[in-house]
């Protein structure tokens, strides 16, 4: 869509969101990992228009502080007296000549579609509506006896007959700003809330025999706003199954796609498989014939062809390379790299390491700013002493080389090329390739030595703790 000169966005975002119960304004709680009012802005970005202008009033320095990376301009509703005084703090920055199309900073779902056609519409204003089941809590569009749209009335205003409307207000709508500056000072606030309605300029339109257009979107999704903590749920929910249908219609196979999240951007090859309850986050790719388990959360991560990922798996900030294989129940920190072939197993954590090809930590380990090499083997509880108490120190481990199962790595060390490390061994020396080193005490019996019958000295012999019910000897 070409960038059009004459068209400019207001989005309405001043509300205190009582309803919310929270010290957080309302446009800035979360949605799929982004704030509300971030949704709306993104939407009305793909309309290329030459001004967005975002009117906040509830802890305005808030809202614009935590949003201040957004291309828009910031204005402040200082008394917040309805939707038509919230515009009218805007027409300093709107040109006579140019056209405005108003949006809310808490209905994340409006679709680019919808807003292209409402501006491609050459009526002197287009306004959103929808029909709907529950017309209960939303303005009604009012129609003559030939279905021309003449009014909208509020449902705190509206007769009994009206309220039987299932044709609501949706919100948005496309005005001249030549005709905002001059319709604007003629509301008033005679109504059941005391403010001026952004909706009454509807029939100041009809009133001067103005051309009005009625748009509906492709979904009633759309339109849905978020004004307590149920409702953004119901919007997250929505939002996700969309989302997951693109996915699908793409080839990637959600084994649930009721139970998917995504909150950034994820793009897949051919024949993936996510199962339930994964939560992508950031920017993700994932591989062809990759499969994703249960459980699982992605950030910022970068999976090649034939992974699996086992189920309750973190991967944050990493790379995992063809066919390895992580988990169940791995965490691979940021800055790690899995190589072709390599293996993660059951309870490792990694962080800031490369694991070499056809590598293997298999369990219960830590492995912490590490080189290892390819084909090197890596004992059960294995873990690396990387923190001497001031800085992270190197751990290097070459190619073919074996690690002993309880073997801690004190670093920085290094084990050469096909070294052998026994197992039990704290090693806080290079071993040299080829080599088998093991560092641990002998072993030594105790020759007299019997276990204590009681738990505490001053109990009587006659004690006995697991007749107790002392959990340590059950």
């Amino acid at each position: 869509m070409s960038n059009d000169s004459t068209l400019n966005v207001v989005i309405l975002a001043a509300g205190a969101g009582t309803r919310m119960h929270s010290a957080l304004p309302k446009v800035l709680h979360l949605l799929a990992g982004k704030t509300l009012l971030e949704h709306v802005v993104q939407a009305a970005q793909q309309m290329h228009a030459k001004k967005i202008v975002v009117v906040a009033g509830h802890q305005y320095q808030t809202v614009k502080e935590h949003l201040s990376y957004l291309p828009v301009v910031w204005i402040e509703q200082k008394e917040l007296l309805g939707t038509a005084h919230a515009v009218m703090q805007t027409l300093s920055e709107l040109d006579e000549n140019d056209r405005v199309l108003v949006m809310y900073g808490d209905v994340p779902l409006i679709s680019a579609r919808t807003l292209a056609q409402m501006i491609q519409i050459s009526s002197d204003v287009s306004w959103l509506t929808a029909v709907v089941d529950r017309p209960e809590g939303f303005g009604r569009i009012l129609r003559d006896e030939k279905e021309n749209p003449i009014a909208i009335v509020e449902t705190k205003d509206a007769t009994e007959a009206q309220k039987k409307i299932k044709e609501i207000n949706a919100g948005t709508c496309v005005f001249k700003v030549a005709d905002l500056k001059r319709w604007l000072p003629k509301l008033n606030n005679q109504n059941a809330q005391k403010e001026y309605y952004l909706t009454d300029l509807f029939g100041l339109a009809v009133k001067e025999g103005g051309s009005i257009s009625t748009v509906s979107p492709e979904e009633n999704d759309e339109i849905l706003g978020v004004n307590d903590k149920l409702q953004l749920a119901t919007v997250e929910r929505r939002y996700q199954l969309k989302r997951a249908k693109e996915f699908m219609q793409q080839g990637l196979q959600l084994l649930d796609p009721n139970r998917f999240d995504i909150r950034g951007h994820l793009s897949f090859k051919n024949d993936v498989t996510i199962d339930v309850n994964v939560i992508v986050e950031g920017c993700v790719a994932i591989g062809a014939q990759t499969i994703i388990g249960a459980n699982t959360v992605l950030k910022n991560v970068v999976i090649g062809d034939g992974v699996v990922i086992e189920p309750n798996c973190v991967i944050e900030d990493a790379v995992i390379g063809d066919d390895c294989r992580v988990g169940p129940f791995a965490r691979i920190r940021p800055g790690t790299k899995l190589l072709e072939r390599s293996k993660v197993g059951n309870f490792v954590e990694v962080k800031k390491s490369v694991i070499g090809e056809g590598s293997k930590v298999n369990h219960l380990s830590y492995i912490g700013d590490t080189t290892i090499g390819r084909d090197v083997n890596v004992g059960a509880g294995t873990i690396t002493c990387n923190y001497d108490g001031v800085k992270k120190n190197p751990t290097i481990v070459e190619d073919e080389a074996s690690i002993g199962a309880g073997t801690q790595l004190v670093a920085p060390v290094k084990v050469g090329k096909g070294a052998t490390v026994g197992a039990g061994s704290t090693i806080t020396q290079d071993v040299p390739a080829e080599k088998l080193a093991i560092a641990r005490s002998r072993q030594v019996l105790i020759e007299g030595w019997t276990r204590p019958s009681c738990r505490y000295p001053q109990e009587s012999s006659t004690c006995h703790p697991r007749e107790n019910g002392d959990p340590e000897n059950n």
